[in-house]
């Protein structure tokens, strides 16, 4: 309303949108290579040019001709180079990224997990535990598993008995889902080693359950990590203590 009977706001209005349909009816060569931060750059220098080559010239002139609004105009144009100053500044940010990030190191492998059934993800499972080092591996996944998926041995002899869960990323596992797996691992299969592995993450309380009663939990970033090679922790070579505290639960 300020500026409706401004010609020169009108002049600067005609030039916006000429540039804006100008910009929008310009192909754009856009490399396969180029990242997001690329093209959040481009359009962060393009806000910046126009901010500063066409707005700030608006107010500037405007601020010359206008007496009884001079002091909301200056305000007004204080504000856009503020806005100008921030746009620089997220552009160097970004520079600075991606000088320092690297090529993501798991790329794929949780979108190929994603696409298992439930039957290839139990197998997948049993897989990683071969590659550890483990021996009689059996997957009992099905009706009538009751709770265990697979079965094997560590290299030291020690039992795992691991529940394999092929969620959505959305649907965390829940509380009660750990409690039947404690009563098919610790109390049927007295298993030295329990392990419940999921596509998803753990809900807090079910978090607190498996620390109480010593369940290992593979979560999805755990299982990107333990397919990508990382060996888990919880099969490698237990100490003398650590076994003996086993057998203990298991008396």
């Amino acid at each position: 309303m300020l500026l409706r009977d401004s010609d020169v706001a009108r002049q600067v209005r005609t030039y916006l949108l000429d540039m804006e349909y100008l910009a929008r009816a310009r192909p754009v060569d856009t490399p396969a290579s180029s990242t997001p931060h690329a093209l959040d750059d481009r359009i962060d220098q393009r806000i910046t040019h126009i901010l500063g080559k066409t707005v700030v010239p608006m107010f500037n002139a405007l601020i010359e001709s206008s007496g009884e609004h001079r002091q909301e105009l200056v305000s007004l144009r204080e504000d856009v180079q503020r806005i100008e100053q921030q746009l620089c500044g997220h552009e160097t940010r970004i520079t600075e990224l991606e000088r320092t990030r690297g090529p993501r190191r798991y790329t794929g492998i949780t979108a190929s997990i994603d696409a298992m059934n439930w039957r290839e993800f139990e197998h997948h499972v049993a897989v990683l535990l071969r590659r550890d080092g483990c021996t009689d591996v059996v997957v009992h996944g099905g009706p009538g598993d009751r709770g265990v998926d697979v079965t094997a041995h560590t290299a030291d002899g020690r039992s795992v008995v691991a529940h394999c869960k092929s969620f959505a990323p959305y649907r965390p596992v829940w509380s009660g889902e750990l409690q039947k797996f404690l009563g098919a691992s610790l109390v049927q299969h007295t298993a030295d080693v329990a392990l419940f592995v999921a596509t998803t993450s753990f809900t807090p309380d079910a978090r607190a359950i498996a620390e109480t009663y010593g369940v290992t939990l593979v979560d999805r970033s755990h299982l990107e990590k333990w397919s990508a090679g990382v060996p888990l922790t919880a099969l490698q070579q237990a100490s003398p203590d650590t076994t003996g505290r086993a057998r203990s639960r298991k008396r």
